[in-house]
């Protein structure tokens, strides 16, 4: 059977809208899991991409880690952990974030320091401290790539966020352990999609908070380049 039409069979059943096991719940699950872990990925990885873009030290070594720590498969991170601390949503968040933390911090890092040099000249000229610099100067200039960390390390985390059924948490990856465990291929494709439709929603998401927060003299540029 065709897998659109699996899905439509298995998504339009009520059975599969009302309960702890409904789409509702689960989906509710799987985003409180992929908000969470990009919150604190961004906490982590903004303001160290900030600092070593804006200074100019402990870049090569921060990105050289985060280079480092994108080769790293996530469900083996996630497999250590739980073997080391037991299972919960810790093991979880720690899988996740060290996912998330390398686009963020990679991006920001290179947007920052990528901003045109007479910018800041001009801008010092003109009296600005470091911080004024930083935060009016360089962060507008750096938005369109720091929001690109940002959105890749979101699609990320949205699909991998899967993993946390693989420790007995919810979400829509519970929608595919437990359909190969009954051999529910409904169920599988049920939740494949859901999580692909999820990170497509995320993308959108952020392309359209990209043409509200970037400046519109910076889009010209880009366009212009």
């Amino acid at each position: 059977m065709h897998i659109i039409q699996l899905f439509w069979d298995w998504i339009t059943q009520s059975a599969n809208w009302s309960g702890d096991d409904g789409i509702p719940n689960r989906l509710a699950e799987h985003l409180w899991y992929s908000g969470l872990a990009l919150l604190i990925a961004a906490a982590i990885g903004l303001p160290l991409g900030l600092l070593t873009g804006h200074t100019g030290r402990g870049g090569f070594l921060a990105v050289s880690l985060a280079n480092f720590g994108r080769a790293l498969p996530t469900l083996g991170i996630l497999v250590l952990v739980v073997l080391l601390y037991g299972v919960g949503l810790g093991p979880v968040l720690t899988a996740l974030i060290l996912l998330a933390v390398p686009p963020i911090l990679v991006n920001t890092y290179e947007g920052v320091r990528g901003v045109d040099a007479d910018m800041k000249d001009a801008a010092k000229g003109m009296g600005m401290t470091g911080r004024q610099v930083l935060f009016k100067v360089e962060v507008p200039a750096a938005l369109p790539l720091i929001l690109l960390g940002l959105r890749t390390a979101a699609i990320q985390i949205v699909a991998t966020a899967t993993v946390a059924a693989y420790v007995s948490l919810g979400g829509l990856g519970r929608y595919i352990f437990d359909g190969f465990q009954r051999q529910d291929y409904p169920m599988v494709v049920g939740g494949s999609v859901l999580v692909v439709l999820l990170a497509v929603i995320v993308s959108l998401g952020f392309l359209a908070l990209r043409r509200l927060v970037v400046p519109l003299g910076v889009r010209h540029r880009e366009k212009a380049v």
